[in-house]
């Protein structure tokens, strides 16, 4: 019998998908791998693998038909499992008989796509004995490497990808209150020790532990025997539903509920309609708050009477509409029909690499994953290949090659769209601004930056695999006659550009070499410079010299040493592109006037000229060499000068990256932001280091955190001490950090009721990163979660005077009125939580109060 994918699991030839029963009507749904020797529930064989490779095991002592085919035996497998096979050294593809499991399991929720066909580097160079239609490739988040499966026949692969297809769209569908339950369940079945469906108070104190909170053990005792209707020292069945309604209760949420609901507890529309326009919400209507009722509310009787219960208010503050990201900035809102200078582009530095500058691996995934995240500008290194090929990797260092062709295919295949190869569901807008590229990809211009090293010879082949392999999608030539010298806008969808050098027309095309030829060395280390100084002069491609078939593919973005700010007594060139180093940069913001500590000093004339640079043309701006472990610099001060291609180490997470996510996380994510208006103006007067006095005021007060992760799940009696911190990246003078105090022993919900006040002078440009750290006294603070977005994507409210800060916190924090009394706009916003990786944390989330005052 197949696979039934419309069924709740993919069951069928000895596989599943791994669900398991949960509490209630409750089931979780999250992979699971047996352990070594143990089979899956529909009988021996396989977990997310095929069930035939078990078959082959047993008739020929070889794992897999990948092994059948190339003579394979177990014994040249890699080592280190008690049975089973690890993957075959020839050809790297996993066969996954029953001893073969994973040390840690992986859910879907770490899926990010699923690809049918050749579509991964493993099965395009071992798997092409196999039908493409058999086979297909798991793609996980983060740094983990992809799974590549062979199935049986067609309908068992197809059966994979609609099973694993509908399980994704049902786990991305799921709502808040959804996410809650599958988190607090998955804890409820770890916690039930003996798995007898009922829980023992010590059951109970495990369980604690285990969602981050310490409890009393009186006030834990005294809520256990509360719930305990039976009177026998376990909880089941609705009494374990009453336990983890009491543990689930948001005394805030209930205290501001009643604010408005009054002695009947529920809200009528008329009533949230009050508190919606106390919170300011735009559009606040009648309509609009039935609409919510109508959307949010739980109860189907409260729902036919258009009223909402404490269950729905907290639904629809957890929801997209009580985010703090404004949830209309999820799609594409920005005028797109402006020069590409006007827009802030997401670019990555070595594309190819998925580690350190000197040794990493270089691969076309790395490629995709960029796209993933909605990079719109990569970057190649060119350099000689054997057999007349061009090779992409970090020139004399100890980098792997990859072919050039094959990159280039990698940007027709997944630079714009999920091929129909490709499986991803579809979540809501705002949900798609959370996730790491949900759904479609950007269908807005790509830049390739190409880096030349290549001979006249090899230059030709690579112009000629870009034409063939890209078509129509490559830009060849001028699209406005009229303006040959403008930039397009971004509405030039589905295309690539090239940016490269060309060959000067006063010249002609005869190869000479060029007299602007980008000053690559500033760009490497010691250690690479060094090797290349080594480098036989007769084994290098003649410096400087541009083949005519690659230079005619160079339209809109001429790669150009930047040497003046000061323009020339000819008119702009808008089309030639400076490219810089992190540190050039600076001595450009240097030279400009940019960095002088005294403001009086600054000249006007031309304390912002690098501004007014990139008000008419594009600058590149890169990590340096230095950085061999692919570090990044921080991106918001090139962005405070209008840079617009600020390349970034995509494989190296950090607040850096954060800050990149964070500034293209709105406008449908599509990889272009418009700039301020004040980076626009081609005759501007901004100046980042002067932006003028404060203009904005930013009040957050951080009141509670639910649900934030555990760090050492291997340490039961390990609880977090978690800190917020709300950080302000903008110009120098806006930028600032503040902090709240720790909260003890309790990551489940933890309660602080703290203001923190920021000055802002150019909030166009600012960046709000809220952060929560597990503090530690003897030793740096851990990560535990962050969200950033643009200041100027954060839900306002809009009511002065607004609502009083629930009298619960005051009690809890110890502060008074005064300290927490509103000025101006107010809103209760929650902060939907990250991991380092940009994956989401549901169901963690920081609930807060926002108020911005404009001056």
């Amino acid at each position: 019998m197949k696979p039934d994918p419309a069924s709740e699991g993919c069951r069928g030839q000895r596989l599943t998908v791994g669900f398991w029963s949960g509490w209630g009507p409750w089931t979780q749904r999250r992979a699971r791998w047996p352990q070594d020797g143990q089979d899956s529930p529909a009988g021996p064989g396989f977990w997310v693998l095929v069930s035939h490779f078990a078959q082959a095991s047993q008739r020929t002592r070889t794992c897999s038909p990948c092994c059948e085919a190339h003579g394979c035996a177990r014994s040249a497998h890699a080592p280190g499992r008690r049975s089973g096979c690890t993957g075959c050294r020839r050809t790297g593809l996993v066969c996954g008989s029953s001893g073969a499991s994973p040390t840690h399991p992986l859910g879907t929720a770490h899926i990010e796509s699923i690809r049918q066909g050749h579509q991964s580097e493993g099965l395009q160079r071992f798997g092409t004995a196999f039908p493409p239609a058999r086979c297909l490739t798991i793609t996980f988040r983060g740094h983990r490497k992809n799974l590549d499966l062979v199935a049986h026949s067609v309908e068992e692969a197809q059966c994979w990808v609609r099973g694993l297809e509908k399980l994704r769209a049902r786990l991305k569908a799921m709502s808040q209150r959804e996410h809650l339950d599958h988190w607090i369940h998955s804890y409820l079945h770890r916690a039930d020790s003996n798995q007898d469906s009922k829980m023992s108070f010590k059951e109970i104190k495990g369980l604690l532990r285990m969602v981050n909170v310490d409890m009393d053990d009186m006030y834990a005792y005294r809520l256990f025997k509360e719930c305990d209707r039976s009177n026998d020292e376990r909880l089941e069945g609705p009494e374990i539903e009453e336990f983890v309604r009491q543990l689930l209760k948001r005394p805030e949420l209930e205290e501001l509920f009643h604010q408005f609901s009054g002695e009947d507890l529920v809200l009528s529309a008329p009533e949230l309609l009050e508190f919606l326009e106390v919170q300011g919400e735009a559009g606040a209507t009648l309509a609009h708050a039935q609409q919510l009722i109508q959307t949010y509310e739980l109860h189907e009787t409260a729902k036919s009477h258009e009223l909402m219960t404490l269950d729905g208010f907290m639904m629809y503050l957890l929801s997209p509409e009580g985010a703090a990201l404004d949830h209309t900035h999820a799609t594409v809102f920005q005028d797109m029909g402006q020069p590409l200078s006007h827009y802030f582009i997401s670019s990555s530095h070595n594309t190819y690499l998925t580690d350190s500058q000197i040794g990493g691996l270089s691969s076309t995934e790395a490629y995709i994953r960029a796209f993933t995240q909605g990079c719109r500008c990569v970057e190649l290194d060119c350099w000689e290949g054997p057999g007349g090929e061009p090779v992409v990797y970090h020139g004399h260092t100890l980098t792997s090659k990859i072919l050039f062709r094959d990159v280039v295919q990698v940007v027709h295949d997944h630079a714009f769209m999920v091929s129909p190869t490709h499986t991803q569901p579809q979540p809501s807008a705002f949900w798609m601004a959370l996730l790491p590229r949900a759904g479609k990809l950007s269908p807005y211009p790509v830049i390739l930056s190409l880096e030349n090293h290549c001979g006249l010879q090899q230059q030709a082949v690579m112009a000629h695999h870009l034409r063939t392999i890209l078509g129509d999608m490559l830009v060849t030539e001028v699209l406005d006659t009229q303006n040959p010298k403008e930039l397009p806008s971004p509405e030039l969808k589905g295309r690539v550009l090239v940016k490269g050098r060309k060959l000067p027309a006063m010249q002609g095309e005869d190869g000479r070499p060029l007299s602007d030829r980008e000053d690559e060395e500033e760009e490497d280390g010691e250690a690479i410079r060094a090797a290349r100084q080594r480098t036989l002069p007769e084994a290098r491609p003649q410096a400087g010299q541009v083949s005519p078939e690659l230079s005619a593919l160079v339209v809109y973005c001429c790669a150009t040493r930047l040497k003046t700010l000061h323009p020339g007594p000819g008119p702009a060139q808008p089309y030639q592109v400076g490219s810089l180093s992190e540190r050039r940069a600076r001595k450009l913001l240097w030279e400009a006037g940019g960095h002088w500590p005294i403001p009086a000093l600054l000249n006007s004339a031309t304390g912002n000229s690098f501004v007014r640079h990139n008000a008419r043309q594009l600058t590149r701006v890169y990590p340096l060499g230095l950085r061999v472990n692919s570090t990044n610099y921080n991106p918001q001060e090139m962005w405070n000068a209008g840079c617009q291609l600020v390349a970034l180490n995509f494989q190296t997470p950090g607040y850096e990256m954060d800050l990149n996510a964070g500034r293209f996380l709105v406008n449908g994510r599509c990889g272009y932001i418009l700039k301020p208006s004040c980076l626009r103006q081609p005759d501007t007067m901004f100046d980042p280091r002067c932006p003028g006095p404060p203009s904005t005021t930013l009040t957050v007060q951080v009141l509670t955190a639910q649900q934030l992760p555990k760090l050492n799940a291997e340490k039961p009696s390990s609880i977090v001490d978690p800190l917020v911190r709300v950080e302000i990246h903008g110009v120098p003078a806006d930028c600032a950090r503040k902090e709240t105090s720790y909260v003890l022993n309790n990551g489940f919900n933890p309660h602080w009721g703290q203001t923190l006040q920021f000055q802002l002078r150019a909030p166009d440009l600012a960046l709000v990163r809220f952060v929560v750290e597990d503090y530690d006294m003897a030793s740096p603070n851990d990560f535990v979660g962050q969200f950033t977005l643009p200041f100027s994507s954060l839900k306002q409210g809009g009511q002065v005077g607004g609502l009083p800060i629930p009298s619960c916190l005051l009690a809890r924090t110890g502060a008074t009125t005064e300290d927490l009394t509103l000025v101006g706009p107010t809103g209760y916003r929650h902060i939907h939580l990250l991991s380092k990786d940009g994956a989401p944390l549901s169901p963690a989330t920081l609930f807060v109060h926002i108020c911005i005052q404009h001056s």
